[in-house]
This record gives C-alpha cells, structure tokens and sequence, in this order.
C-alpha cells in the first residue's frame, strides 16, 4: 500500500483503467514515469463513430500553468499518434485525460483545466488538475460544442477513472458509525 498521496492517487487510477478494459502500462516519458490506459468503443448514439479514449497521468513536484498546458498537448499528440493507423476524420475520434497529480497545484492551472475541453481536429483533452493535499479534482465537467455528442460519456469517465468510490454496501468504510 502506498502512504505517498500521489502514488496512491495513480495506483487507484490503475487498478481503475484495468477494471474498466483500458490495459494499463507505464511508459517512460523524457526520464518521468507515465501511466497510460486506453480503450476503444463504438456507439451508435455517437453517429456511428468510435472513440479511443486515452488516459495519461503523471506525478510532478507542481502543477503550473504552464506545465499543464504543455503536458495537455503532449497527451492530445501522443493520443493522436496512438490511436492507429487509421485516416483521421469524422468517424473516429480520439479523447484524452491528461492527468497531472501533485501536493503543490498553482490556482491557475486549476482554473485553466476546468475552463473548457481543448479540441484540434477529432482530438479532444480534458486535463485533469489533481490537488494531493488538498483532496481537490479539477477538470472541465461540461459540455463541448466540437465532441458534444461524447461530452456525458466523458463527464461519466471522468468521474469513474478519477472519483474516490463509494464504499461497498457489504464492505463499507472501516471507520464508518456502525
């Protein structure tokens, strides 16, 4: 069990992206270790489109404002580049949660992540701003003019992948009145 807040955070999104079919691995990122899960799903809600949506996360010292702005880039690049060898277009869309976790979040970027959903041609990021200290989430929960047709089904995954769980009705919190 880890007793460091930011690996603790990245373990639970791991044992998470594994739950939910998303094959979780760690990539080594310019020296840094990045956790990246993947999925891809098909719905005919979404016009017949499939969706790989792309989670990468990382532990940093801090999270400033441009730092996140940089790492959202670089996750909506790496998305683009892994989605497969597939002709970008209208049918096939990639979504990515950047996720940068620390003990030290500068307001900025927080502010910044929760703002609006960053859109390039069907490449679409929702940073993810995560406060250790703090216990503080922040990322845009709305909805997006370019990929409004996934916009609650990224709200929905935001919250499974990033969300402290409730506890199981038989297995309920250790320290809950009995």
């Amino acid at each position: 069990m880890y007793t460091d807040p930011n690996h603790a955070f990245l373990a639970s999104v791991e044992q998470r992206l594994a739950a939910d079919g998303c094959a979780p691995r760690w990539d080594d990122w310019g020296g840094a270790p990045v956790l990246v899960g993947r999925r891809t799903e098909f719905q005919w809600g979404w016009m017949a489109t499939k969706l790989h949506l792309f989670t990468v996360a990382t532990a940093v010292p801090e999270i400033t404002l441009p730092l996140v702005e940089r790492f959202t880039q670089d996750a909506m690049a790496y998305a683009k580049q892994h989605r497969g060898s597939m002709v970008t277009d209208f049918r096939n869309g990639a979504a990515v949660f950047p996720v940068l976790v620390s003990p030290r979040v500068e307001r900025a970027a927080t502010a910044w992540a929760e703002q609006d959903q960053r859109s390039r041609l069907s490449c679409f990021a929702r940073p993810v701003v995560v406060d250790t200290t703090h216990g503080y989430l922040g990322y845009f929960r709305g909805s997006a003019v370019m990929g409004l047709i996934y916009s609650d089904h990224l709200v929905r995954k935001a919250a499974q992948y990033f969300h402290p769980q409730p506890p199981h009705p038989q297995h309920p919190h250790p320290h809950a009145p009995r």
